[in-house]
């Protein structure tokens, strides 16, 4: 599990304070005990004082927002790049939906607050901009693999499917439900995930 990295006093400028926060705002909810995290330990963590911090979230949900939306960015961008590893593109879609589960596994506390509450609610435009894209990444990867049109429904239709598919699958993962597989639940994840290699429009 990662840990708060020692962020001197004064390691910043002041323009790019708000990417500070949200960057050891990140490594925090990692390190902290069921997601938890509180703006005056981050302040302190990065060495500005919590007026500085609240300078630029309102108060707690607005940074859990901020992370949640970063959170979504960094998704996006995994998959993207996970697609673009190979030129077949039913390939570089299995190794999208492989990249989504890896990406919860690797930042379990900020995989559940990018769904929780904050999206379901009321999100901050920022949010929902970013995880709206991370759809819309997946529609366009859909669209090119089945040859349905972007605009078509039964595009979002199976991108839902397949993101019910990686999505169910990545929390089955964190609650710990594959551990009695072993070394051997990393395979079963990628047999699971051959599952999305030939998406069909429903007919």
């Amino acid at each position: 599990m990662a840990k708060p990295s020692s962020t001197p006093s004064g390691s910043y400028h002041h323009g790019n304070l708000r990417s500070t926060l949200v960057e050891q705002g990140l490594v925090l909810l990692e390190s902290s005990q069921q997601g938890e995290l509180s703006l005056r330990e981050l302040a302190r963590h990065v060495g500005v004082s919590a007026n500085a911090a609240y300078r630029h979230f309102a108060n707690k949900e607005a940074l859990l927002a901020a992370l949640a939306a970063e959170g979504f960015r960094r998704l996006n961008a995994a998959q993207i790049q996970a697609a673009m590893a190979s030129s077949d593109l039913k390939k570089g879609f299995r190794q999208s939906g492989r990249a989504y589960v890896q990406f919860a596994q690797d930042n379990p506390a900020l995989f559940r607050l990018m769904f929780s509450r904050l999206t379901s609610g009321n999100p901050t435009e920022e949010l929902s901009e970013a995880s709206k894209a991370s759809f819309q990444t997946l529609q366009t990867a859909v669209s090119a693999v089945t040859g349905v049109p972007l605009d078509d429904q039964q595009t979002t239709v199976i991108a839902m499917v397949a993101w019910s598919l990686v999505h169910g699958l990545s929390h089955l993962v964190l609650d710990g439900q594959l551990d009695h597989h072993g070394d051997k639940a990393d395979d079963l994840i990628d047999q699971v995930i051959g599952m999305l290699q030939t998406p069909s429009p429903p007919r």
